[in-house]
């Protein structure tokens, strides 16, 4: 890892995610009638930090400043908790003089400003004197109070009336949400963070801000998190413990004794259970204190009550302090239990068999099978590999062997699935066997970069070996596939369309719901897009439909082809929608299937002229490819990320991954592309002003894509070409794909490329507002900027300068600071903004943009957003560039103001 790049954090993590909040209490602050402040929230959800920021809002104010932090331990001792804050020598005993002069030793203290902030940290643990006190002096406007309470934490009388009444404002913090646990890793890492890693830190920090900064610590420490330059991952089964979390949560735990600490171990030990298996360890009354303190959690299971730890990092710790002997007792004691109660439920085996062992490395074979078909039925593929590996050598068949197959290939494990596979090749006694084993076979060595000429013998030698025509066609079908995976859309299509249309009549459903997913892709490589949005519509209802004993994955797969589909017929923003819910509902169950969703996602934003989004769901995919070793997706990925870099001005990011995309071995074509891993070369020539040389590459691209019948991607290609300035050249060659691809966005490319040859400005804002509605929404700027210009050169300034503004809203809004040879253009005769004119002058000085937004009463994101739009119309990229910038001209004219202004 470079360590250049390990951010260094200082004091502490930046507030984040608190703005409302924040804005809520400091409004309060200076009101009349606010006495105090009173932050809620569970431990480690940020209300220190809250509070903290209030205080310093206050001092910024005018208020003088005083800190404590209550605690058991100086509750103990009347007014110890603030005895600092007090004169030195003031006698409490005489109640009234003794309020009178502290009262009045505060008001006459420091500069004699009136006002005086108070800060007690964890007020619950505040003693009552100290409380009484407090409140005497909150009534009397000598103090104004700011304080956290620990939700849940039992609070004296005295606390309790302190925090009490209208003149105190309240405000409860919950543990951040997702997008939330996203922002706050991206300001604190300084770039970009793999969701599939934001997703897991989310889960194991339950949204904590605490323990996710103690995740994050440990997780750049152990070198388990890092940054490849463009984005932060971590590697699958990532340790993110660290020493000080485990004390963090030892604490607290640890305050648990009797009855209460037997249940959270027999939670530790055995995961969520019905609450009469816990009402053994501890009564009803343990349970709910323990509920009340944040330990455990109450959920619902059908008609039982579930009962589970209420963080995900408990478990890792109280295991860690449970003896071996008594870990074991408990997990064979629970296993008996529900033997004992008939183990009638679904998920029992499950449990038991995973007891059993865990607590003795053994299992009944019966147990560990039933275990391994619920797993496999459930996506749960490590289970699986556990029960099967477990399972004696004599019990295995070919229905094991194929689920042992499956779960390796799934889980990355592609030579040993291969072994396993011809294990049950060999052993396979009848028809339907023979046909799964080799589609599941077939399927593994084409992830496993196989060569498509083998892995067509494989398929061909079990079409020969088939006793039946009915076989024969859907091994026919299985080619199918294996040839628009290896680049061949068209004639994989013909196979594929030998596909039964009707699940119900298939000879063999979990051949059908494989094959049905791959027609789609089929489908929309080939230019039929209505007809792949209505069979994915169709695969995925008959995915639903189908019992989990014949589910081949889940049914999101389905769905994920369906985003391609989408895509093409211009229903960007809900391609994008559904691409993220797939790719949300597939990382649950591996690796390997996060990579369609992952690359259907960056080329979905790619078309929606979003380049900074494409970019990091490029890099993610690239990261991904890369671990699982796929070498064609890594080639997309690689140029994908090059075309987004070079339209965003970073020239460097996108030579280098076109440096690593250059230095890899062979050039085979990508799974659903042909052509278009030549876009980042292109883009990158663009950006350089090379536009001739860039459009002779888009056209040698979009020559590769039509030999090989990918329509879509001959489609991409050319519309780049047009966008070049290269629009006379191809306008016909883009209508006659928009002939042959009965797509809307085919269309609406085709039209694009035809008014930019015709250099009609009225036409070419219409397009734009076709594009924009696609959501299309660079295309749709550049369309807009592209009629400016026509206006501009005929002298009809009004009418250039609205289409000018056009272009540059829909640029702002939507395109993530694009710079492309067309927006370029308009953006040159484009002024500043007076905020945009004032902040580029402060950030060209030096100024970080942290206190260009705290002296403008700014947010940090407000103000980079308008440097963003500032190097955009400025063309640059960087504030050295800003800096010659303005030194060169001194200042740059802004709307409503003169040059000097």
């Amino acid at each position: 890892m470079d360590e250049s790049r390990v951010p260094a954090w200082g004091a502490g993590w930046p507030l984040y995610g608190r703005d409302e909040e924040l804005g809520r209490l400091t409004r309060a602050l200076t009101a009349n009638r606010c006495s105090g402040l009173v932050v809620f929230g569970q431990a480690g959800v940020g209300k220190s930090r809250l509070a903290e920021e209030c205080l310093a809002v206050a001092e910024r104010a005018g208020f003088r400043a005083g800190r404590a932090v209550a605690s058991t331990a100086a509750a103990a001792v009347p007014l110890g908790a603030i005895a600092h804050l007090l004169p030195t020598g003031v006698d409490l005993t005489d109640p009234v003089r003794g309020f009178a002069t502290v009262a009045g030793a505060i008001r006459d203290g420091g500069d004699h400003r009136e006002r005086y902030a108070v800060f007690v940290d964890d007020i619950h643990l505040l003693d009552a004197t100290s409380a009484m006190l407090l409140r005497q002096l909150m009534d009397a406007g000598v103090i104004t109070l700011i304080a956290t309470i620990r939700t849940g934490e039992h609070a004296t009388e005295a606390v309790q009336a302190l925090t009490a009444g209208e003149s105190v404002f309240h405000v409860g913090l919950d543990a951040f949400d997702l997008r939330r646990t996203e922002g706050l890793l991206n300001e604190v890492l300084g770039g970009p963070v793999g969701r599939s890693t934001v997703r897991d830190l989310h889960e194991v920090s339950g949204g904590n801000v605490l323990f996710l900064r103690e995740l994050v610590r440990g997780a750049l420490e152990n070198h388990a998190l890092t940054s490849d330059g463009e984005v932060w991952e971590a590697g699958p089964g990532a340790d993110w413990t660290t020493v000080r979390l485990a004390e963090l949560i030892r604490v607290k735990v640890d305050a648990v004794a009797g009855a209460g600490r037997d249940a959270l171990e027999v939670l530790a030990c055995c995961g969520a259970l019905p609450l009469a298996a816990l009402e053994e360890a501890a009564p009803q009354d343990v349970l709910t204190e323990l509920e009340r303190k944040g330990l455990i959690q109450f959920g619902t299971d059908g008609r039982r009550t579930r009962v589970s730890l209420a963080h995900p990092l408990y478990e890792e710790v109280l295991r860690s302090s449970v003896p071996a002997l008594r870990h074991r007792a408990i997990q064979l004691e629970q296993a008996e239990r529900i033997e004992a109660l008939g183990a009638q439920r679904r998920g029992d085996a499950l449990r038991i068999a995973t007891w059993r062992l865990d607590a003795t490395g053994k299992a009944d074979p019966a147990l560990l099978l039933r275990a391994a078909r619920l797993a496999h039925y459930a996506h749960d593929h490590p289970r699986t590999l556990a029960f099967l590996e477990a399972l004696p050598e004599t019990h295995h068949d070919t229905g094991t062997r194929l689920m042992l197959g499956e779960a390796h290939f799934l889980t990355g494990g592609w030579d040993l699935a291969d072994a396993v596979l011809a294990q049950a090749a060999q052993s396979a006694r009848n028809e339907p066997e023979r046909i799964a084993v080799t589609v599941t076979r077939t399927t593994n060595l084409l992830v496993s970069n196989t060569p498509p000429a083998e892995i067509l013998d494989v398929n061909e030698a079990a079409r020969a070996a088939a006793s039946s025509d009915t076989v024969r066609e859907l091994l026919l079908v299985n080619e199918g596939f294996i040839r628009l995976a290896s680049g061949e859309p068209v004639a994989g299509l013909e196979l594929l369309d030998l596909l039964e249309p009707d699940a119900d009549r298939a000879p063999d459903r979990r051949m059908w719901l494989c094959a049905a997913a791959v027609r789609t892709l089929a489908l929309v490589l080939t230019g039929r897009i209505g007809e792949a949005v209505r069979w994915a519509e169709h695969a995925h209802a008959a995915h639903v439909l189908t019992d989990e004993e014949a589910r081949p994955a889940h049914p999101a797969v389905q769905q994920g082809t369906l985003v391609l589909a989408l895509a093409e017929e211009g229903r960007l923003a809900q391609a994008a929608a559904l691409c993220e819910s797939v790719s949300v509902e597939l990382a649950r169950h591996s690796p390997l299937l996060r990579v369609l969703p992952a690359l259907l996602s960056a080329r979905t934003q790619w078309l929606a002229g979003h380049p900074a989004t494409a970019r990091r769901l490029y890099a993610e995919l690239a990261a991904l490819a890369r671990r699982e070793h796929q070498v064609k997706l890594l080639r997309i990925a690689l140029s994908g990320l090059a075309a987004c870099a070079a339209v965003l001005g970073d020239a460097e990011a996108a030579g280098n991954a076109l440096a690593e995309l250059d230095g890899m071995a062979g050039g085979a074509p990508g799974y659903f592309s042909v052509g278009e891993e030549r876009l980042g070369e292109a883009w990158l020539l663009a950006s350089g002003g090379h536009r001739s040389k860039a459009r002779s590459v888009l056209t040698e691209a979009a020559d590769a894509a039509r030999s090989t019948g990918h329509i879509t991607s001959e489609g991409l290609l050319l519309t780049d070409v047009a966008r070049l300035g290269g629009a006379a050249g191809v306008a016909g060659r883009l209508a006659s794909v928009a002939e042959r691809c009965d797509g809307e966005l085919a269309a609406v490319r085709a039209r694009l490329a035809s008014v930019l040859a015709a250099g009609d400005p009225s036409r070419l804002l219409e397009v734009s507002d076709e594009l924009e509605a696609l959501g299309a929404h660079l295309p749709a700027a550049e369309a807009a900027a592209a009629a400016s210009g026509v206006w501009r050169r005929r002298g009809e300034g009004r009418q250039a300068t609205a289409a000018s503004v056009r272009a540059c809203a829909v640029a702002e809004e939507h395109c993530e600071g694009a710079r492309t040879p067309l927006l370029d253009a308009v953006r040159a005769a484009a002024p500043l903004t007076d905020r945009e004119h004032e902040i580029a002058v402060l950030a060209a000085a030096g100024e970080p943009s942290k206190e260009i937004a705290a002296s403008l009463t700014l947010s940090v994101r407000t103000v980079d957003n308008h440097l963003q739009r500032a190097y955009a119309k400025l063309g640059i990229a960087t504030r050295r560039e800003l800096a010659a910038r303005l030194g060169q001209s001194g200042t740059v004219g802004s709307s409503g103001a003169g040059p000097g202004a």
